[in-house]
């Protein structure tokens, strides 16, 4: 076996020299759950559905468009392929896939911040996509590339945050086919928390790949995982050239995907639970196995973004019991494939961080942990159904996630834990506030969050009465101005803006 390669200069020595110069700010280890997942179908009603999901790929198929290559690809591999239709032969799809590994490490600049992805671990990441942000100040706007480096910002400085992401928000002020490469520029200098790469257009890709190359060292990046990045299924079963081609390039470099059918209840899918799961797990089947198809061993993570519906204004909606049943069943289903699971997130319809903001969710992020989810991307910013990035939500949802570390930790037994020096030394009728188990414990005792006010009424009233979402406007603001950029060497960064200036500068701005 061959050694990993030397890592670039903007790797961990960099990260050392950052670690003594920066303000300090703790940053958690992804999760390690010692809790047992959620589990809502039995044995038989997981046998039924991945029968019925190989009947669909054999008898209906998947479409590939606008791709030749997969095509030729697929018929080479077995499938029945008419027209741009693959069909799929009984247990072809599965036997594919189990290429894939189980587990993976994706590799940050700072080795401090590198994180597992699959297993019993969960790496939280923030809100994808979004063209719109809103905040206190300036209320609801098209985004700008300022407003993209604030998100990688406050997502760096965030304790319970292990991933920088991608699309934070979607920079319009940018050129369509020029934005990827400032957005990277920002994941690359202004973090050192893992990231991902842009998948809008193959060419795009490579992009990601390259400045790859230049951050952590070209033959690190061909031996190691240094990003994961989103591949979106066209659901019901089509699969576009865009997100494939895409795919295709970052898998022959052996970067990590998201396969995920991108599903809303009862447009996209049946509205039935077990139909919608069906549908997931063949559409999520075909595209692994494509990617094994490309590179056996590439990384891949199973995804399941699903929404319930309102039937009466066809908007998504989000923590819903529908949602959870569909959750916990495509963790078990992600699970017998032995392949990582990405699903849940701050998902809400609401259009302010409000009360059905929270309501939903909160719901959203306990099933996803509950669930067994091992990648979730949108764990905080969401708002108005993922047309907006809210500051103000960020940071709240940012805060909240610290719960989910706290819940998956599960309960200790230990000595200390049972805490019976401390019942025998209190006795009835007593309290425990000054006894020595509550002394030598009561720092590390309770979860507290590092933003919500529980004060007394009079000092609240006292402060002005603020509400949530104006204590978080304060804490975006105090972040902000507490940022200070993570070192990199000077030779790396050079080299990173001399990529984006000549690429950029290699074709007329579009906007289209």
């Amino acid at each position: 076996m061959s050694q990993p390669a030397r890592r670039a200069r903007g790797g961990g020595g960099a990260a050392r020299r950052a670690a003594r110069s920066a303000v300090s700010f703790d940053t958690a280890k992804f999760i390690e759950r010692n809790i047992p997942n959620f589990e809502v179908l039995t044995e038989e009603a997981l046998q039924i559905i991945e029968t019925n999901a190989e009947t669909i790929l054999e008898e209906v198929g998947v479409n590939f468009l606008d791709n030749p290559k997969a095509l030729d690809r697929w018929r080479e591999a077995g499938a029945d392929v008419q027209g741009e239709r693959v069909r799929i032969p009984r247990g072809l799809a599965r036997k594919l896939c189990e290429t894939a590994p189980a587990q993976f490490t994706q590799h940050a600049r700072n080795p401090l911040r590198n994180v597992e992805i699959g297993g019993n671990n969960l790496v939280l990441a923030p809100v994808y996509g979004p063209p719109f942000v809103r905040d206190v100040a300036g209320g609801r706007r098209y985004a700008t590339m300022d407003d993209f480096r604030k998100f990688v910002k406050l997502g760096y400085m965030s304790k319970w945050l292990h991933h920088s992401g991608g699309t934070v928000c979607e920079p319009t002020d940018v050129a369509v086919n020029k934005r990827h490469l400032d957005m990277l520029h920002a994941h690359m200098t202004l973090s050192d928390k893992p990231f991902m790469g842009s998948v809008t257009e193959p060419s795009r890709a490579q992009d990601s790949v390259d400045m790859a190359g230049i951050l952590f060292g070209k033959e690190f990046v061909q031996e190691n995982t240094v990003m994961t990045s989103l591949i979106n299924i066209n659901s019901p079963m089509t699969f576009d050239d865009v997100m494939m081609g895409a795919l295709e390039v970052y898998a022959q470099n052996n970067q990590a995907c998201i396969i995920s059918p991108f599903i809303v209840g009862g447009a996209m899918a049946p509205v039935s639970i077990a139909g919608t799961l069906t549908q997931v797990l063949a559409e999520a089947l075909a595209g692994i196995a494509y990617s094994q198809l490309i590179r056996p061993g590439a990384p891949v993570i199973m995804g399941a973004f699903v929404t319930s519906i309102d039937m009466n204004s066809g908007a998504p909606t989000f923590g819903t019991p529908e949602a959870s049943h569909i959750t916990y069943g495509a963790g078990q289903l992600a699970r017998r494939l032995n392949l990582p699971y990405r699903s849940a997130g701050s998902f809400c319809g609401s259009k302010l961080p409000d009360a059905q903001a929270a309501y939903e969710t909160a719901n959203s992020l306990n099933m996803g942990l509950l669930a067994g989810v091992n990648f979730m991307l949108h764990s905080c910013g969401w708002l108005e159904g993922g047309l907006v990035s809210s500051f103000e939500k960020f940071v709240m949802d940012a805060d909240q996630l610290g719960t989910l570390h706290h819940l998956a930790r599960g309960v200790e037994v230990d000595e200390n834990a049972q805490a019976m020096d401390a019942i025998r030394e209190v006795g009835p009728g007593g309290h425990y506030l000054g006894c020595a188990h509550t002394q030598a414990n009561f720092k590390e005792a309770f979860w507290k969050s590092d933003l919500l006010d529980y004060k007394p009424f009079e000092t609240w009233e006292d402060e002005g009465g603020r509400d949530t979402q104006a204590l978080a406007s304060l804490r975006v603001e105090k972040m902000l101005n507490d940022y200070q950029q993570p070192a990199m060497e000077p030779a790396t960064l050079d080299a990173l803006n001399a990529f984006v200036a000549e690429r950029k500068a290699a074709e007329p701005d579009s906007f289209t």
